[in-house]
């Protein structure tokens, strides 16, 4: 059944890196609950309590508004193949944005994705696992290629128009920072 860690076991990092999907939760003290589902090759774990994600533009950027307010989130990986496991990563995280410092040696580590927006940076606290068998059998069949596409044809300077129309506050208003300088 469940158990409780203070870093990443190789076994828990092994887990990781056979998943096509995670989910990602975050929260302020006053904002909606966000839970988003992440894939798209976008996860690494850099060492027993730190892992990045690559975030991609969407219709929103709730994730991002979120973690610069108050930092606190959970990652959640589950088997839909195989031994039933849910594993979540609790902690905290920081956003890097294209115009920042990090985001050159952070973002080497993933493929070159089209609309890539944010790097999330999150120190991880505790690991918990639980049993999983609630979870249905999935086969994965292969990666969605339409926000790819869409960002290829909207090009960088489309990108960066979306993320000013669309991206810059949450729904609860909170600034996302998304565009330099705003």
């Amino acid at each position: 059944m469940g158990q409780r860690t203070s870093e990443l076991t190789e076994k828990q990092r092994e887990f990781i890196a056979e998943q096509k999907m995670f989910f990602v939760g975050t929260a302020t003290a006053d904002s909606r609950i966000n839970v988003s589902p992440k894939g798209m090759d976008s996860f690494r774990v850099m060492g027993p309590n730190q892992v990045i994600w690559l975030n991609v533009t969407g219709s929103g950027n709730e994730t991002s508004a979120h973690i610069q307010e108050d930092g606190r989130m959970t990652i959640m990986f589950c088997a839909f193949t195989g031994k039933p496991v849910i594993l979540r990563l609790y902690g905290r995280a920081t956003v890097i944005h294209p115009y920042d410092a990090e985001w050159k040696a952070l973002f080497a580590h993933f493929p070159s994705i089209p609309g890539a927006r944010q790097v999330f940076d999150m120190r991880v606290d505790l690991v918990q696992t639980s049993c999983g068998m609630g979870v249905p059998f999935y086969d994965y069949v292969e990666e969605r290629e339409q926000l790819t596409t869409w960002a290829t044809k909207q090009g960088e300077e489309g990108v960066h128009n979306y993320w000013q129309e669309k991206n810059q506050l949450s729904l609860d208003g909170k600034p996302t920072h998304i565009v330099e300088g705003e």
